[in-house]
């Protein structure tokens, strides 16, 4: 297209085409994402695999920056082709000496440890939840895009006089604002991963403290002492304000998680995570269609009950459809088709338990099992200092960090499962270099390919790396770099930095680079297979 383009204008002669490589965004120091905002629904909606050739281009682009990955550890179908693919790009940039490929760069790294792929498929429900971190709840609510998000002016204080408009629409959108959301706002920083229910109290104290430094304004007698505050003025002044925004942001997030509806939603996700028969919530379901509540979050809890059950018994299942044609439209007999293609919201075959394996081992997740073998449920969650991945949901552990913790944080999760304490036989030196072992017999219960693979590089490349990098990097310091297929959540993020924090605390010093083809939430996911056609004549 672009070539026609030029020649049309009669410039193709004189122009030379270089490929932009665009490849991940920086959206903070530990996330890199590709932001492609239809990688969820062209894996699973429409099976098309364009989204695992651009993640291979740009996890090769790392490898030959910072050398191959010397081991890919990975789960998913999807995960074994992005893992197969990168291989092969390998063998081809060493077989055609491919521009800014050299020996150099064939080199297994000396700085990045492992990379490990999480395929979106094996772990649908934890996208589907509502996340219950203090980010997570902002892109539930709001919709974080590129670190922006959208807020009416009111909410923050500061709506400018109204202007006479001819205008509806102009008005409406003249009301809204954009605020950026990343780590330059320090207290931003510092409440994103924490639970919401803490979000309040942090708050709080911050203002406190703010008071408390004004209040020594008027305790400054000499000058110096006045000359130190006015220097720090600029800073308290920022810091005022992020405390502004983040109060009122806060308080519209309580007002929300604090009504009946949305109480009413988590009470059936969190009694479905844990395990209980699902067809005790099918009444709280169907008085949720007749309150109509939006068709995201009605849909979202029957894909969490499929999930996780392997299916909704399909008696039941036909009942939910016909309410939600009934209620919200027949174009949406396409959007339960959607669904059903993604593998989202499926009948349930045969007489099996809930959530057993419901067909051949590797082709469905037996969460009966995998519930209790990695410890999903934690009943006592202490969500103001936490101890376990869990406190992101309040008491439900993500299946696809604790994926991640298998492979980094063996003897916490032998501990967790056996529940014998720290004292547990499992090799704590290198465990990143071990796979999945001796988890092997757990990750079988889950849908998908696994796969461990070690990337040894060529003899003379290796050598040339070793003289330069003198002996070499400890393992401690090394980065582990963890992605995403498919895409990722919020409150997956803050799990993983916990995990990052427990490993520094641990004196194992790894740190996770946590890389994605985009950012869900459980909108975004049934979004992706909602009709949004009218049909009606």
């Amino acid at each position: 297209m672009s070539d026609q383009i030029l020649e049309d204008t009669g410039v193709l002669g004189e122009a030379t085409i270089h490929e932009y490589p665009l490849q991940f965004l920086p959206l903070a120091e530990d996330v890199l994402s590709l932001e492609l905002n239809t990688a969820f629904s062209d894996l699973y909606l429409w099976k098309d695999p364009s989204s695992i050739y651009a993640s291979a281009k740009a996890l090769m682009q790392l490898q030959q920056q910072h050398g191959l990955f010397p081991r890919i550890t990975g789960k998913g179908d999807n995960a074994k082709r992005l893992a197969d693919l990168l291989l092969r790009m390998r063998l081809e940039l060493n077989a055609g000496g491919s521009e800014g490929g050299s020996p150099f760069e064939l080199a297994p790294s000396q700085s990045i440890e492992s990379l490990i792929i999480i395929d979106r498929e094996i772990d649908f429900p934890t996208v589907l939840m509502t996340q219950l971190t203090y980010e997570g709840l902002l892109d539930e609510i709001f919709s974080i895009d590129s670190n922006h998000v959208e807020v009416d002016s009111t909410l923050l204080g500061n709506t400018p006089a109204a202007q006479p408009s001819s205008s509806t629409n102009a008005a409406a959108q003249s009301t809204k604002r954009k605020v950026q959301l990343d780590n330059a706002d320090q207290l931003y920083s510092t409440l994103r991963d924490t639970n919401c229910a803490v979000v309040g109290p942090m708050l709080n104290k911050v203002a406190r403290k703010l008071q408390s430094t004004y209040d020594s304004r008027t305790a400054a007698k000499t000058t110096s002492e006045l000359r130190e505050f006015v220097a720090k003025l600029p800073g308290y002044q920022a810091e005022q304000a992020s405390l502004k925004l983040h109060t009122s942001l806060a308080e519209e997030v309580i007002k929300q998680t604090r009504s009946d509806i949305f109480s009413s939603l988590l009470e059936v996700q969190q009694n479905i995570a844990a395990g209980a028969d699902p067809t005790t919530q099918h009444e709280m379901i169907e008085e949720l269609i007749a309150r109509d509540v939006p068709l995201e979050a009605v849909l979202r809890l029957l894909c969490i009950e499929s999930t996780f059950s392997n299916g909704i018994r399909p008696r039941d299942l036909e009942t939910f459809k016909r309410a939600i044609i009934q209620g919200y439209g027949h174009q949406h007999l396409l959007t339960l088709a959607s669904l059903e293609r993604m593998g989202l919201l499926i009948p349930r075959i045969g007489g099996g338990l809930v959530g057993a394996a419901a067909g051949p081992l590797g082709k469905t997740t037996n969460y009966n099992a995998v519930r209790k073998s990695l410890h999903l449920i934690v009943d006592e969650v202490n969500e103001s200092e936490p101890d376990d991945v869990a406190y992101v949901f309040s008491g439900y552990a993500p299946l696809s960090v604790r994926l991640v913790q298998c492979i980094l944080q063996k003897q916490y999760i032998s501990s967790l499962t056996t529940k014998r304490g720290a004292n547990t036989p499992v090799a704590a030196a290198s465990t990143a270099t071990q796979g999945w072992r001796p988890f092997e017999d757990v990750v079988r219960q889950i849908r998908g390919a696994t796969f461990d693979e070690a990337q040894l590089g060529e003899e003379k490349a290796v050598r040339a790396r070793q003289i330069l990098n003198g002996s070499g990097t400890a393992d401690s310091g090394k980065t582990v770099v963890v992605f995403f297929l498919g895409g990722v959540c919020r409150a997956e993020i803050s799990a993983l930095r916990f995990v990052a924090k427990q490993l520094k605390e641990e004196g194992k010093g790894r740190k996770l680079l946590i890389c994605t083809t985009g950012i869900l939430t459980g909108d975004r996911v049934v979004g992706s297979a909602v009709e949004r056609r009218d049909f009606t004549i």
